[in-house]
């Protein structure tokens, strides 16, 4: 027989008892609880899959920065980051052993028992650089988000093989700097574009500080009831983004063009061996409005547990982050305010998942 919950007995056996959505799906769900259905206007009914956007989507060759075709394959990580503030990316320099190797690990965690993924909850956790949970913030959602999720915070290579879980932390921990090194790379060419030289101490400021998260969204028995991550943007300069073949990522159209309508959601496919990479409200706000962080969220599915692998960089929180001098002066003013990254990543998890809001914390509001 099917389980059924109540509110409270529902949060506390997910959220507080680390059962997590997993853990409810296990029991034998027949339909999804009250808890998870989303208001009307946050479901993802319409799979947008339209052949032309299909082939419009940016993929970039990444070993083209490499060669003779640098200048093209740099133009189009620009157009991409202005337009729609995510890309895929291809041949970029991580082995494919690693992406199926980091995807396996993840199943490998979430296919625990509930009381080896609760020991990292929030308030128990062993160590403060590893925390378990469900959903965004559940304590405040009105509609709980169909997913699990582990966080692994980097400081030291020693640190985290001490201290992440041991079924993942080395392929985790070599997939962070695998990425990180790739992402320098675009985030070379996306600075020079605004007139500035990357150097190493821009680097380890606006991307000082990392974490790798693993998503796990079990199947679910009314999909078009429910979501995975609900439409936000992220907060950091930049996120690597390894998904599965499952698929179920979509992102929001800024302004008409290549890919789509503004404000129409498409679905991202995956591709195999592509990364998925997205900018952040840091990028957004250090570009004066000039590049654009990608609005999305995830669906989920009745037919197979879909995994994803986010690497998020994002600035040291004593980093002040504001429009670039240079691009503020050519502008003929400013749209952000400059403030404390601390501050803004306070705000942001503050509250629930809400499109780009987040952005309205650096925002200056026209008098």
């Amino acid at each position: 027989m099917a389980p059924t919950f109540d509110s409270v007995n529902l949060f506390d056996f997910v959220v507080k008892e680390g059962n997590g959505v997993k853990g409810m799906v296990d029991l034998g769900l027949s339909k999804v609880p009250d808890q998870y259905i989303q208001p009307k206007n946050e479901r993802i009914n319409k799979i947008n899959m339209e052949a032309e956007h299909m082939k419009s989507l940016p993929v970039i060759d990444l070993s083209g920065l490499d060669g003779p075709q640098h200048d093209q394959v740099a133009e189009s990580l620009i157009k991409a980051a202005e337009t729609l503030g995510f890309l895929q990316v291809v041949n970029h320099g991580l082995p494919i052993e690693l992406l199926e190797a980091i995807k396996g690990a993840a199943h490998l965690f979430f296919n625990q028992p509930a009381e080896k993924k609760s020991i990292y909850l929030k308030g128990i956790s062993p160590t403060p650089l590893v925390k378990y949970g469900t959903s965004f913030v559940p304590e405040k959602e009105k509609a709980l988000e169909w997913k699990d999720y582990i966080s692994m915070i980097y400081t030291n290579d020693d640190d985290a093989l001490k201290h992440w879980p041991d079924q993942c932390k080395e392929v985790a921990l070599e997939f962070l700097k695998e990425s990180t090194n790739m992402a320098k790379r675009i985030l070379e060419v996306l600075m020079g574009n605004l007139g500035v030289t990357l150097d190493d101490s821009m680097v380890d400021a606006y991307m000082g500080t990392k974490f790798v998260n693993m998503n796990f969204y079990p199947t679910c028995p009314n999909p078009e009831l429910t979501v995975g991550v609900g439409r936000h943007s992220d907060m950091g300069a930049l996120t690597v983004l390894l998904q599965d073949g499952i698929g179920g990522l979509f992102v929001k159209v800024e302004e008409d063009g290549d890919v789509g309508r503004k404000g129409e959601w498409i679905e991202i496919p995956p591709i195999p061996g592509a990364l998925v990479i997205n900018l952040g409200d840091t990028l957004q706000i250090l570009s004066n409005g000039r590049y654009k962080s990608a609005e999305h969220r995830v669906r989920t599915t009745s037919t197979q547990s879909r995994v994803s692998v986010p690497l998020f960089l994002v600035p040291k929180p004593d980093v002040k982050i504001g429009p670039l001098p240079q691009l503020v002066e050519k502008d003929g003013g400013t749209q952000y305010r400059e403030c404390l990254f601390g501050e803004y990543m306070s705000n942001f998890f503050a509250e629930t998942h809400q499109g780009k809001k987040s952005l309205d914390f650096a925002k200056i509001t026209p008098v």
